[in-house]
Order: C-alpha cells, then sequence, then structure tokens
C-alpha cells in the first residue's frame, strides 16, 4: 500500500463526514442565523468583535492546531500506523468536532461565555469553580510549557525568531489595514493576499537576518507580548495573526499533498498492533490521551468558547469553523502520521528516541515537498518553522483565555477585589502572567507536563457532561453527545488511575497525588451533574433555538 490510497481515503472521509454527520449535529443544535450571536449582543471592540468566517477559521484553528496534531500521532505510531489512522478518523469525526462544535455553539447560546459558566447554570456554583480551577490551572501549565519551548527554539535557531517578529509586525499592519478599508469591496481578498506573500517571503527572510538574544530575555519578552496580545482588541493583533499564521499551516499542508503524490512513497512500516508499547504503556487508554488534538481535545473546548464564540458573525458559520476546523485538523494529524510510516519500525523507534517526532515530522514532509523540486533545506526548514510559528500561536491564545476564566471565576463574587479582578482585563491578565512567571523559574513545570495528556482529555469529557446536561434540560436526546462523553470519561478515569499507581510505586508521590485529585474532580462533576438533572430534569424549558 502507498501512500496516497491512504490519503485519498482519509480525505474522503473526512469531507463525506463534514457534510453529512456534521449536517446532523448543526440540525440537532437547531443552529439558526436567526439567533443573533454575542459577537454582535455584546460587542464591545476588544473581546466581542463580529468578524468575517475565514478570519474566525484562522483564528480558531491556529490555535486549536499548535503542535499537538504532529507530536502526539508520531509518538502513538508505536502502538501501530493502523489504530493511530483508525482513531483519528473516528475519533475526529464522532468525537472531537463534535465536542468543538456543540462546545462553541453552547456558548454562543449563553453570551459567548466559557464551559465554565455553563456547568454553573446547569450543575452548579460549585461545580463552576472546581472547573475554573482547573482549567486556570491548565493552561498555566500549558502557557508555561510553551513558553519555554517557544524561549528554547529561539536561541537555537535565531531565523525562527526573526520570522515570528516579523509576523507579529506584519499582523499589526494588517489589522489596522482592514480596520481602516472596513467592507469595502474586494479590499479584504486584496490585503489577504499581500499579506500571505509577504509572510511567506518573511520566512526566508528570516534565514538572511538571524535574532540573538539570551533564554532569559526571551522569556520575558514572550510573557510581555503575551500580555499585550490578552489585553488589547482581539482585531488588532490575535485575530489577524492566527488568520495569517493559518495560511503557514495550509500552504504546509497542501505542499505535503502535493510532494506526496509526486513522490509517491510506498509505506514501509509494517501493520503489527502493539497491544503494550514499550516506555508508553497499553494501548487503552494511552493511545486515546496520546492523540489528543487530531482526534479530540479537551484543549478545544477553551478556545471554542473563550475566544472563538465572541467573534462569529453568523451562528451558521459555527458549524464550518468548529466542525471543520477540527476535521482539518485530523487530516494533518494523518499527514504526521504519513510522514513516519514511509520508514521502518526499527528505524522509527530509533529516530523517535534520538530525534524527537517535531524533527522527524520535518524531515519526512520535508523529504516529500523537496520532490517537487524545491530545495531539500528550505523544505524542511518550513515545515519546522510553521510547527514553531503555531506553537506562539498557542501561547498568546492561552494567555487570553486564561484571563478569561479568571475573570469568570470572580464574577459572581460580592467583594470589591473579587470585583475587580472580574471587570479589569490588565490585572486578571497581569496575575496569569505572574503565575506562569512563577512556574517557569520553580521548574515544575517539567515535572507537571506528564500528566497533562490525562487532564487535557478530562476536560474534553467536562466539557461534554456541560454540553449534555445543557442538551437534556432543553428536551434533546443527546446520544450523539453522551457517547464520547462515557468513553472519553473511560478513557480520563483509567489513564489517571495507572498514572496514580505508577508514579505511586516509583515514589513520585506528588504526581500521584495530583492524579488522585483529577480522578476525584470528574467523579463529584459527574456527580453534582446527576443531582442537578434529578432535581430539575422536569421543569419547564425553552426551547433550544436561541436558549
Amino acid at each position: 500500500m502507498n501512500l496516497i490510497v491512504l490519503l485519498l481515503l482519509s480525505g474522503g472521509i473526512l469531507l463525506t463526514a463534514y457534510f453529512t454527520y456534521g449536517k446532523f449535529v448543526a440540525n440537532k443544535l437547531k443552529i439558526s442565523n436567526k439567533n443573533i450571536t454575542p459577537a454582535h449582543t455584546h460587542e464591545d471592540g476588544v473581546d466581542y468583535i463580529p468578524s468575517k468566517t475565514p478570519v474566525v477559521l484562522g483564528h480558531h484553528f491556529a490555535s486549536i492546531a499548535g503542535a499537538g496534531p504532529i507530536i502526539g500521532p508520531i509518538i502513538a505510531v508505536a502502538f501501530g500506523w493502523i489504530p493511530a489512522v483508525i482513531w483519528i478518523l473516528v475519533g475526529g469525526i464522532f468525537f472531537g468536532a463534535v465536542h468543538d462544535l456543540t462546545s462553541m455553539v453552547a456558548s454562543m447560546r449563553h453570551e459567548g461565555k466559557s464551559i465554565g459558566m455553563i456547568i454553573q447554570k446547569y450543575i452548579g456554583q460549585h461545580g463552576k469553580r472546581l472547573f475554573l480551577i482547573f482549567s486556570f490551572a491548565t493552561l498555566i501549565l500549558v502557557i508555561g510549557v510553551f513558553a519555554d519551548i517557544i524561549a528554547k527554539t529561539f536561541v537555537n535557531d535565531p531565523s525562527v525568531a526573526s520570522s515570528s517578529i516579523l509576523f507579529v509586525v506584519l499582523a499589526i499592519v494588517f489589522g489596522l489595514v482592514n480596520k481602516t478599508t472596513g467592507n469595502k469591496k474586494g479590499a479584504f481578498l486584496v490585503t489577504s493576499v499581500i499579506g500571505v506573500v509577504l509572510m511567506y517571503y518573511f520566512v526566508y527572510l528570516g534565514t538572511q537576518m538571524p535574532f540573538l538574544l539570551d533564554y532569559k530575555v526571551w522569556i520575558v519578552l514572550l510573557m510581555v507580548y503575551a500580555f499585550i496580545a490578552s489585553v488589547t482588541p482581539i482585531s488588532f493583533l490575535l485575530q489577524p495573526r492566527d488568520y495569517l499564521n493559518s495560511f503557514l499551516l495550509y500552504g504546509l499542508m497542501i505542499f505535503a499533498v502535493i510532494g506526496i503524490f509526486v513522490a509517491n512513497p510506498e509505506i514501509k512500516m509494517d501493520n503489527q498492533v502493539q497491544l503494550n508499547a514499550e516506555n508508553l504503556g497499553y494501548l487503552f487508554p494511552v493511545l486515546f490521551v496520546t492523540i489528543a488534538c487530531g482526534a479530540i481535545s479537551g484543549f478545544h473546548s477553551l478556545v471554542a468558547s473563550g475566544t472563538t464564540s465572541k467573534q462569529i458573525d453568523q451562528e451558521k458559520d459555527a458549524k464550518v469553523i468548529g466542525y471543520g476546523g477540527m476535521l482539518i485538523e485530523s487530516f494533518l494529524a494523518i499527514l504526521s502520521v504519513g510522514a513516519v510510516i514511509v520508514i521502518s519500525r526499527t528505524e522509527y523507534a530509533s529516530r523517535l528516541v534520538s530525534e524527537g517526532p517535531v524533527t522527524m515530522f520535518a524531515d519526512g514532509l520535508g523529504g516529500m515537498i523537496a520532490s517537487t523540486g524545491i530545495s531539500a533545506t528550505l523544505a524542511t526548514t518550513f515545515v519546522a518553522l510553521t510547527v514553531s510559528a503555531f506553537a506562539l500561536t498557542t501561547l498568546d491564545t492561552c494567555t487570553r483565555l486564561a484571563r478569561f476564566t479568571f475573570q469568570e471565576y470572580f464574577e459572581d463574587v460580592d467583594h470589591k477585589a473579587g470585583k475587580l479582578f472580574a471587570t479589569n482585563r490588565y490585572l486578571a491578565t497581569f496575575t496569569v502572567v505572574v503565575c506562569a512567571v512563577l512556574l517557569l523559574t520553580s521548574g515544575e513545570f517539567t515535572t507537571l507536563w506528564p500528566i497533562f495528556g490525562s487532564a487535557n482529555q478530562l476536560l474534553a469529557a467536562l466539557a461534554l457532561l456541560a454540553v449534555a446536561v445543557w442538551l437534556i434540560k432543553r428536551k434533546v436526546k443527546p446520544t450523539f453527545v453522551l457517547i464520547p462523553m462515557f468513553f472519553m470519561f473511560a478513557v480520563t478515569l483509567s489513564s489517571l488511575l495507572l498514572f496514580a499507581i505508577q508514579n505511586f510505586n516509583k515514589g513520585v508521590y506528588v504526581l500521584s497525588i495530583l492524579a488522585g485529585l483529577l480522578f476525584g474532580l470528574s467523579v463529584v462533576l459527574v456527580v453534582l451533574a446527576r443531582n442537578s438533572l434529578k432535581k430539575e430534569l422536569n421543569k419547564p424549558e425553552k426551547a433550544l433555538e436561541g436558549a
């Protein structure tokens, strides 16, 4: 079997799913442009801004993608490429895309608030506080880890730093020009073409003018950048940068597909399925925790209900942004698998340890892109730079999401300090940045990161739980949400239990206790949801549409 066949089958399945199952989910949610979106009802020029569909899709896709759909699938190939591909397709269509779209629509029906606020309304105040604390801690961890990764990348490859700085300047100019031209016919298309051309030119320009700075200086600059990106209007920096950056990933995927068709590589890896992969564990539940962003990721619900839901112009745009955005990411995950299954299992295992998944991805796809006549060095550098650019996207989006989460926690607090945190975005963002810096300086993020996979999938299960309770109270049969919810709870609880036992046996008691606490959190929220439904399920509710 060659890689082209796998690519065509996967692409065909994902495209068919968008027009069939995607339509089914949209109909169940009663998505209609008659429902005015929060971007209009709460428009404030900072967070709530109605925006064009391609711009919001670019922001959403750039924010949820990052390096997740690359690293996870490549590591998971250790279990066998067939189970990895099956989970990406099944998970993306029936789990991840449903999770993302339902989270987005649920948020839009609740004034653009996060999943935590939806939990408060339908499960209770305690449930909301537990979820927001957990979300905030997870986001701070992500900010710390990605700031460390980006700073080290900038130190090791100064050309990436130069290109990234040029991207930021370009995004600001792009945002200002679009604001000035407004809705003039054809203006957005013209500025988009110019912006994308300049962005690709800056990829080359960055290699000609490397920017050298110390690691600690980069950390400070990255935190300052994250602060600015969080407090300024989303149309000033975050939105245009994500929109333009998304074309890096679109371009990467297009070039990769063309390269695969030209090179026509054979799949050299065997079809063997490993039920217990070395250094990873058992296929269940580890495979489903390792491949997160390519199939289903709880982080997506934070983006969908955090920044994206506040920018959607018309409610029907949610399908292409939420459901479609997830399927594009699933296809990227398929490309990631394809980048490594063209080598033998022995070579894969050796290189995974010595080089890491990002380098393997860059070399694999870079080599295929080079078959089109592009320099192999330039192709590989372009792939690596694209991955790094999206790490920066994750950093600034997470800072804004952590600010939202922090402010929502204090929204219903009576004392003055709480109200100040809830209303002052500068103070809230400063708190987020301080927490991230403290985590970075302590070095604890390296210890806590191994539990992130389980924590991330727990977020997905909890988001689906909140959506399911909302749908049940709106008299909508939530089977399409309950099945992925139950499965993700089974995955999460199993992985957390195994993680707690393994670390307890190793004497790593901090991680063992943390895993136990997360296990308890999920159980408590399930019990709270059950009690809420038991008390109020029979109360008269408004129809789903417009609710």
